[in-house]
């Protein structure tokens, strides 16, 4: 059929149309070029050569834009396109310093920094004319003061880890340097806050990455970590050597030996350090080649199944002449720590401590799959841990130290209040040495000289001047925590309870913390009978002699259990425990 005569004469004018919007796309789109090439031309004629030669410059940019094939912002847009890429570049410091506001938490606030930055120069933390918080906001947290709080002049509030089986005890802070590695910081950022943990009397985490010069240069107390790469005491495949082990777990300076199981950031996977933070004294010091990125195995090759867990850290404890052992980890599957734990009872061999790290933690390179979705964070992963030693009847044996986004005196008094023996910081103690929060550790270009292992930029970091605000940082957040202890009326943060911190819940109420958690009873899961049906059912499928979920036993139990009408609530699998991590429900039976 022929088109109508009516809509024939409307083609040209569209033409024409889109005619004029091509050509105005070409000049916004090569304007600039066209612009700079002009000015070129212009300043020559005129001789003004200066402006010659930056119009000449940024002609020669442009033409080389629309040559080029790999980018299609520069062939559209030349010139112009790079600075959109220059701004790009800058995005993370113009939001920093010019778009965030100062409780916008990405990944610490500017108020968080600030508040470390000020203890740590010694000066006032004091702010005027109010709060910033909503104290009305869904999930808000506060002390509950009493009328009997007194002040408190204190130091440091110490604790003594080592069980029976532990010939070496050691007196350790409530506060602590968190594992970070020489490799992923500098060398001069870790003798900053060795030195800065021998002035405050605390200990510092050597983290993966073995113990190096700069750990010893000035003797601070030491918590060696042994990660799946065995670094520091691995043979040339790679395996654990009791015989370097030895060698380094029995100096003086390393005071505690910590088994890493797997970490905050990308638990599941061993740690990475990039090819361009390798120089030749981090292959020395780790044991390594050098034009490789460095990325520890998984999983353990010196033990496969729990019960050879407990084995292995009593081998570190003979080897270290009886120095406190224990093991770090973020939760994943409970059973599998639950395995652990049954091992340990059947063993009678215990660990000296346990350390928690959550999913929030992190200070070096990881995937960002990893560390927005795999692990626990950091309360959920504790509460399963403490829950799980109280229900076992063995709390007692084993202290629990804490790492994840920890900050502040108020950080560290809601973790013992809710049960932690201490708490450790990675990220609090980097903004004492001058971490400015750039986000670049994995780069090997951070410009405050804290995680790089380029020379020229390490240079910029002062270490006796860092020194001392590590050890001020340290010294004035534990003030501050006594002021917390003090004003409850109370006179050791072991004495702070979860009923201390009140929260406000999603629907205006407000309840204590102890009615927000769901805590065990002593011994319940050795007669699996714990008033949260979860923990029981994670109990039964815990086998000591693997880290894979015994299913029978868990048929069998949920079988058993609908026969003499135990509580309703039942998962029909393993897989479909969709409330299994559900820890703020104010202490539900069916949560962790």
């Amino acid at each position: 059929m022929s088109q109508s005569p009516s809509k024939a004469p409307n083609r040209i004018p569209m033409v024409e149309q889109n005619e004029r919007q091509y050509q105005v796309g070409v000049v916004k789109r090569y304007g600039l070029l066209i612009g700079v090439t002009v000015m070129t031309f212009v300043s020559i004629f005129l001789s003004l050569w200066w402006l010659a030669i930056i119009a000449g410059a940024l002609m020669l940019v442009g033409i080389y834009d629309l040559l080029q094939s790999k980018h299609a912002v520069l062939y559209n847009y030349p010139i112009a396109g790079h600075i959109r890429y220059f701004l790009e570049s800058y995005r993370p410091e113009i939001r920093q310093y010019f778009i965030e506001n100062d409780k916008e938490e990405v990944p610490f606030s500017r108020q968080q920094r600030a508040l470390v930055y000020q203890r740590a120069k010694n000066v006032s933390d004091t702010n005027a004319f109010g709060t910033l918080d909503d104290l009305y906001a869904q999930d808000k947290e506060w002390f509950l003061q009493s009328q009997t709080s007194h002040p408190l002049d204190v130091e440091d509030f110490r604790i003594i880890v080592g069980n029976d089986h532990c010939e070496q005890p050691y007196s350790m802070s409530v506060f602590n340097i968190s594992a970070m590695s020489f490799g992923s910081l500098s060398g001069r950022a870790i003798m900053a806050l060795n030195h800065g943990a021998k002035m405050g009397g605390f200990a510092h985490d050597t983290g993966e990455g073995a113990i190096s010069p700069y750990h010893r240069k000035y003797g601070g107390d030491l918590i060696w970590e042994l990660g799946t790469g065995y670094f520091g005491c691995r043979d040339d495949e790679g395996n654990f050597n009791p015989d370097l082990f030895q060698k380094n777990a029995t100096e003086d300076q390393v005071k505690m030996i910590e088994i890493k199981l797997s970490q905050g950031a990308k638990p599941g996977k061993g740690g990475v350090l990039p090819a361009e933070k390798i120089t030749e004294e981090v292959a020395e010091t780790r044991h390594i080649p050098m034009g490789v990125d460095c990325i520890s195995p998984s999983t353990h090759s010196a033990f496969n199944t729990p019960r050879e867990l407990v084995h292995f850290w009593q081998q570190l404890r003979e080897l270290s002449g009886g120095k406190p052992v224990g093991f770090k980890l973020c939760i994943g599957q409970p059973w599998e720590f639950m395995a652990i734990v049954k091992a340990m009872i059947e063993e009678n061999n215990y660990p000296d401590f346990i350390v928690v790290d959550g999913a929030e933690g992190g200070t070096g390179a990881a995937p960002v799959e990893f560390m927005d979705n795999v692990g626990m964070p950091l309360i959920d992963g504790f509460m399963l841990v403490h829950n799980t030693l109280v229900g076992a009847g063995i709390r007692d044996k084993i202290k629990i130290g804490v790492s994840g986004k920890i900050v502040s005196a108020f950080d560290i008094a809601k973790m013992l209040a809710l049960g932690a023996d201490w708490c450790n910081s990675a990220r609090g103690f980097m903004f004492a040495v001058g971490c400015i929060q750039s986000r670049s550790c994995h780069t090997n270009t951070c410009p405050t000289g804290v995680a790089t292992q380029d020379p020229y930029r390490e240079k910029a970091l002062d270490v006796p001047s860092k020194s001392a605000r590590v050890a001020n940082f340290h010294k004035n957040t534990i003030k501050s925590l006594a002021n917390f202890v003090g004003a409850v009326g109370l006179s050791h943060p072991y004495d702070l309870q979860p009923y201390h911190i009140a929260r406000r819940m999603h629907d205006g109420s407000i309840k204590l913390l102890s009615r927000c958690f769901y805590f065990i009873d002593e011994g319940a899961l050795l007669t699996v009978e714990a008033r949260s049906d979860i923990y029981n059912q994670m109990w039964v499928m815990a086998d000591p002699d693997s880290f894979k979920a015994d299913n029978e036993a868990y048929i069998a139990y949920n079988r058993d259990s609908r026969s003499v009408k135990k509580p309703s609530k039942q998962t029909s699998s393993i897989n479909n425990n969709s409330h299994i991590y559900a820890s703020n429900n104010m202490g539900s039976d069916d949560s962790i």
